[in-house]
């Protein structure tokens, strides 16, 4: 048991031990830097180490979690004395058993005396560690390994310094982002040193654990911003991990997605431990060395001002006065703020429908007797055409097309709209297409598919059209298709009659999902149709991607089978370069369109109506960052009735928008097209 005495009472006179070594009196030292015993002094059970002897050499300061040195390589507190030892601290210096301030780790029946004045604190789960174990449990080892202490102090700084710099998007990520000054550090280190022993081990944990949330908070922003362009919505995204995983089981296995999964979870409690580790450690430090501390943090906070007040920049969007994490915690409650607030506001606008109560007789006559096919290309956006690398193979594949099918007597327009999403959450773009509504983020979503909003699908079965939806990734139930107003939906189970492989994400190939389209929904004699058509093949990884095929070959699917039927690589193989992955991208695109086009001149008539666009663009990683939110849209048909309806659009010739076609918000298009092709526009 620990015996704390303090040196205003002086302590009883000590005996010379049975060996003949002489004890050596607890006094205040006038410095307070180090502790050490006269040369050649060894400590014993019960001596009292001082610092003000006039012969003492101080053999080091840092001696891992907050011990002492004593002269001569006996350590207090690190490595364990025989029996027991005393550390006497100057007046006003708190020594701090369970931070390791002062004592790191005697061995027990230790005796710590103090000046007047100085308050001890042995709770908080301080204990005499016996053996020289280490109390503050730093890694520290004493005064026999000085360099690996060092190590571990500045490793723990660079560990917190990565937590409070790191940028939560990868095109700020660079060396000199870590050159910044954290303006939370410098606001900590005066907090850490003025508070009580216990309070301030309570404040560095919470604030390790803090900076562990946030740092999880920024890698998961970074995913976001790489393939959706956006930060993680702390309220509406929770719901993407399950879709997330699905990508990533398709790019790489189950068992590789177990293994990110387990990986996921170790990496986060590593980092609890190290980083509360570190947080105790650098705690200590500062509070060991006041005034070193306060004297470098009143400089940083020097230059931070003026840094902040010329705003200089390290790089663009990079200030050298950094206050990234509390920018990020502001940010996210007006983030959750802004959510709820769009909530109402996403109500009121849902209230507003100039054709909610337009009779069916007054819809779409302009199409009447046409067999109308809405086909989501996914990932096909501007880039596909545009981008260097991507685009001269896509282009060359929709302008051949398009003299093929002007050779056929058809005739088509082409333009741009700008989607609500950008490289997945694909629903959120179909439900802006066809609902008329702005429907950006999973609230909205939600809050729309509860209502009764007229979409086009439900515009025309009022008018007397048969309504069908195709899903191929939609694996469980989707209730959706009864907001829509599809007589039927048809999702994965409903196409069992599939027999070849998955490719990668694809379930299905867009070849055979056609052909379904055209036998089950276009057999002679059939009733004018609405299908919308959601094409997957070209959704990521790209690869593997089939091949085209003979119409009559397609049959149930399992001529893929053969893999002399496939083309491109492994998702693993693809996808270790960004040169690679874009290739692969463009290819997919081009084999979705080549669907189309084939499958126009194979079994399209003048009572057919092909409507294809994107969904949105794909992720970052493939158009690079800075590009639009643009999507190509095309209507094709054979009657020439059709497109002189949209005349007053300006949209270009072609199956290949322009650079200077129109754009518009893919939440207009609705409205847009009932007033082409209804007879009044209702109330619009």
């Amino acid at each position: 048991m620990s015996l704390f005495t303090r040196p205003g009472a002086p302590p009883a006179e000590q005996p010379a031990t049975e060996d003949g070594r002489t004890d050596v009196s607890a006094e205040p030292s006038p410095d307070g830097d180090a502790v050490a015993a006269a040369p050649g002094a060894a400590v014993v059970t019960g001596d009292v180490v001082t610092k003000d002897d006039p012969g003492a050499v101080v053999a080091g300061e840092d001696a891992g979690a907050g011990a002492e040195v004593v002269a001569e390589g006996t350590a207090v507190g690190a490595e364990g004395t025989a029996g027991s030892a005393a550390v006497a601290e100057p007046a006003g210096d708190p020594i701090d058993a369970a931070a390791g301030d002062a004592v790191g780790g005697a061995a027990a029946g230790d005796v710590v005396a103090e000046p007047a004045g100085a308050p001890v604190d042995a709770a908080g789960g301080a204990s005499a560690a016996a053996d020289g174990a280490d109390v503050a449990g730093a890694g520290d080892r004493g005064s026999k390994h000085p360099v690996a202490a060092r190590v571990a102090t500045v490793l723990a700084a660079l560990l917190v310094l990565v937590a409070l710099i790191l940028p939560d998007d990868l095109n700020h990520l660079s060396p000199l982002v870590f050159l910044r000054i954290p303006a939370e550090a410098l606001l900590a280190v005066p907090v850490l040193i003025v508070l009580p022993p216990r309070p301030r081990r309570i404040l560095a944990v919470l604030a390790a654990v803090g900076l562990v949330l946030l740092t999880v908070l920024k890698i998961i922003d970074i995913g976001f911003y790489a393939v959706l362009d956006r930060p993680f919505d702390l309220v509406l995204d929770w719901s993407l991990f399950g879709s997330a995983m699905g990508v990533v089981r398709d790019s790489v296995g189950q068992a590789g997605t177990v293994g990110v999964l387990i990986g996921a979870v170790l990496l986060i409690a590593a980092l609890l431990v190290l980083m509360t580790r570190s947080s105790l450690r650098l705690t200590r430090l500062v509070v060991r060395h006041r005034s070193r501390s306060l004297r470098a943090v009143g400089a940083l906070a020097v230059v931070w001002v003026i840094c902040a007040a010329l705003g200089a920049q390290l790089l663009p969007g990079l200030p050298m006065a950094a206050r990234s994490d509390a920018g990020l915690v502001y940010h996210r409650a007006v983030q959750v703020h802004a959510g709820l607030k769009d909530k109402r506001e996403f109500a009121a606008q849902m209230a507003v429908d100039p054709y909610r109560n337009t009779p069916g007789n007054q819809l779409l006559t302009g199409l009447q007797g046409k067999d109308v096919i809405f086909a989501f290309v996914e990932s096909y956006g501007r880039s596909a055409l545009e981008n260097p690398e991507i685009g001269p193979g896509v282009t060359a594949v929709l302008d051949a097309g398009t003299r093929q099918l002007n050779a056929a007597g058809f005739a088509s327009r082409s333009a741009f709209l700008t989607s609500a999403t950008v490289g997945g959450n694909s629903w959120l773009a179909h439900s802006s297409t066809l609902s008329g509504l702005w429907v950006n983020n999973q609230q909205r979503y939600h809050t729309l598919v509860k209502s009764d909003r007229l979409t086009l699908p439900r515009a025309f079965n009022r008018a007397g059209w048969r309504t069908v939806s195709y899903e191929p990734a939609i694996v469980g139930p989707w209730p959706e298709a009864d907001f829509y107003g599809y007589d039927k939906g048809y999702a994965h189970r409903d196409m069992g009659s599939y027999q070849g492989p998955h490719f990668s994400y694809a379930p299905v190939t867009d070849q055979w999902l056609f052909k379904t389209v055209q036998q089950d929904q276009r057999p002679a004699g059939h009733a004018p149709v609405f299908a919308e058509v959601t094409m997957v093949s070209s959704h990521g990884p790209f690869t593997p991607i089939p091949k085209m095929v003979g119409w009559n070959e397609v049959g149930d699917g399992s001529i893929y089978n053969d893999p002399a039927e496939r083309t491109g690589g492994s998702p693993r193989a693809v996808w270790t370069s960004t040169t690679k992955a874009r290739a692969a991208y463009g290819k997919s695109v081009e084999y979705s369109v080549s669907t189309l086009i084939s499958y126009l001149k194979t079994y399209g008539d003048k009572n057919l109506v092909l409507v294809f666009l994107g969904d949105h663009q794909p992720a970052p990683i493939i158009t690079g960052a800075g590009v639009t939110r643009d999507v190509p849209i095309t209507i094709v048909a054979k009657d020439p009735a059709v497109l002189n309806r949209i005349s007053s659009w300006g949209w270009t010739d072609g199956l290949r928008p322009g650079a200077s076609s129109p754009v518009w918000k893919m939440d207009s298009f609705r409205n847009k097209f009932l007033d082409a092709f209804s007879p009044a526009g209702g109330a619009h």
